[in-house]
């Protein structure tokens, strides 16, 4: 076998993130010849799955300046026993082994009608995957907001009762709009009126021109008249991170479209679904196996440290050089060897510092998040919603802004919180725990503040669940801050021109869902690099040799 040095290579991919392994996946079967580095020592880049000792030193290389990232401000915090005999008493015996635990660094949903689901049906990698059902949204409101309505009615609730405030669990639908009997039939007729414009595409089209980039609030009371007090559970589908008064319409009700025509796609009681096994980080690491067995090359802890230009006529255009055997790129990689490479790939974070940034870098939006081991399976929040429904593995949690303040407070927090549960059927944890994902718009010198309401709002979610068997403690936590460029280019400037073969993959954004832009992200860089324009990840059966004969470096 020819070593790396010895081969020209059609395309090297930097970083197994999600994007850069569905690309090696998409060109496993198109004859080139592929290397796949990562920098780290584990598969998935910001789409990672840790376990505890790999997010210790996660924490470690995220505070450190010389390692380029999409976090930064990590720590891990602990439940440590008390003890009057040591100054430093050991973990909380709750918490499991290292390996018991594979935590999402990007947690995120996957909506039934999305794409990526489809391509992964095409390509043939779902039977190497393993999706769970998303159950009920809950909405926490205050108590002292809750008796202020107004308007003689109620939320729509299922109510777990708490000092001062209740969740409630979100209707999915009509049928649970018209079981809900603290809804007075006036505004159940006003909700199904919604629910029926929103789910008509070509209305929706209509009032999107008219209402578009009205605030959302401002549409549902002006156009709906939808009372104030009903609106939340409608807010929190959309997933937004901006509070209610400053998200378009235009943004908010495609998103409530898709929650609501995707469930029973796939089944009755749910419309989105979520990897087991490290969410969005197993789907990369079945993508990558795959990429392997079409022949790719694959190895960890030796990214990309540098790339000389040896043909600048070569640069221009993928079409001219993809399938001769000269090479524009010299690429050295951090073991020290040099490779001739025809096409680049990666996301900035994962390329050498000149390739990196454009000269005039863009605006950056940033989510702070926390990650939480939690003692108690929390089984209040998976009840199983519709008859033949599969049982739920997570539950989605909304907190409006200003919800987890106090009354007399001077200040409240003026974005909204979502906490996503994972119960121990996905795999993330130990029997009898689950996993808290919780995430607001970063605010606040380095997000000190939202770190804070991260807290308050795992711990007011943990004091509501008054039926649990054994009272809920946080053993383990882990928070940190993720970056995103609002609009990244797509190529990367060298030489001051934007060349077709140096090609670099937007940041992921910080969406909850999962994005569908992202898959066309891949197709179009799939698109340059092997001139095709169709059968993208459309695959025909390997035969008998399959994944399971991979070896991997």
């Amino acid at each position: 076998m020819e070593s790396l040095s010895e081969t020209t290579w059609d395309v090297i991919i930097a970083g197994t993130g999600l994007s850069q392994s569905l690309l090696a996946l998409a060109l496993s079967r198109s004859g080139k010849k592929v290397l796949h580095v990562d920098k780290n020592d584990y598969y998935g880049g910001a789409d990672a799955a840790l376990s505890l000792q790999e997010a210790d030193s996660w924490v470690k290389g995220v505070n450190s300046e010389s390692n380029p990232s999409l976090f930064e401000n990590a720590s891990i915090t602990h439940r440590r026993q008390s003890s009057s005999e040591v100054d430093h008493p050991p973990a909380d015996p709750r918490l499991g082994f290292s390996r018991a635990y594979s935590l999402s660094l990007s947690p995120q949903l996957i909506y039934t009608r999305s794409s990526l689901l489809s391509a992964l049906v095409s390509s043939k990698v779902y039977r190497q995957l393993e999706f769970l059902a998303v159950g009920s949204w809950w909405i926490f409101e205050n108590t002292a907001s809750t008796s202020a309505s107004g308007s003689g009615t109620a939320a729509p609730r299922c109510d777990v009762f708490l000092g001062s405030g209740r969740l409630s669990r979100i209707p999915g639908g009509r049928e649970d709009v018209f079981a809900d009997k603290t809804i007075d039939l006036k505004s159940k007729r006003t909700l199904m009126k919604f629910l029926k414009l929103v789910t008509d595409e070509e209305a929706l089209v209509t009032i999107l021109e008219e209402w578009g980039e009205t605030p959302l609030t401002d549409f549902l009371t002006c156009y709906c008249n939808i009372v104030p007090r009903l609106q939340p559970p409608l807010v929190a589908l959309t997933l937004s991170p901006e509070p209610p008064e400053s998200t378009p319409t235009s943004y908010a009700l495609p998103r409530i479209r898709r929650h609501l025509t995707s469930i029973g796609v796939f089944g009755p009681g749910f419309g989105s679904v979520i990897p087991k096994w490290g969410g969005m980080a197993e789907i990369a690491q079945v993508a990558c196996r795959a990429g392997a067995v079409g022949g790719g090359v694959y190895i960890l802890n030796n990214g990309v440290d540098g790339l000389d230009v040896l043909n600048m006529e070569l640069l221009d255009d993928v079409s001219a050089y993809v399938d001769d055997a000269a090479a524009p790129f010299k690429v050295q990689l951090h073991s020290g060897e040099d490779i001739n490479v025809k096409v680049v790939v990666g996301r900035h974070q994962d390329l050498p510092p000149p390739l990196r940034l454009s000269e005039n870098p863009l605006r950056r939006n940033a989510v702070t998040a926390s990650v939480s081991i939690i003692s108690s399976p929390l089984k209040t929040l998976f009840p199983v919603v519709a008859e033949g429904a599969p049982p739920p593995a997570v539950a989605v949690v909304y907190f409006p802004n200003g919800t987890l303040s106090p009354p007399s407070a001077s200040t409240a927090e003026s974005h909204p919180v979502y906490i996503m549960v994972h119960s121990t059927d996905t795999g993330e944890c130990p029997t009898g725990q689950c996993v808290l994902y919780a995430s607001i718009r970063a605010t606040g010198a380095a997000g000190e503040y939202s770190y804070h309401v991260l807290d308050s709002a795992v711990q007011t979610l943990l004091r509501s669940l008054e039926d649990e068997p054994s009272t809920p403690e946080v053993l383990w936590t882990l928070h940190y801050t993720r970056l995103a460029v609002s609009e990244p280019e797509k190529n990367i400037s060298l030489a001051g021109g934007s060349k077709g073969n140096l090609l670099r993959f937007s940041d992921p954004k910080l969406d909850l869902a999962f994005d569908d832009g992202m898959l066309e992200d891949v197709r179009g860089v799939w698109r340059k690099i092997t001139g095709e324009t169709e059968g993208f990840l459309m695959f025909e059966e390997r035969g008998e040799s399959g994944e399971d004969d991979v070896e991997e470096t």
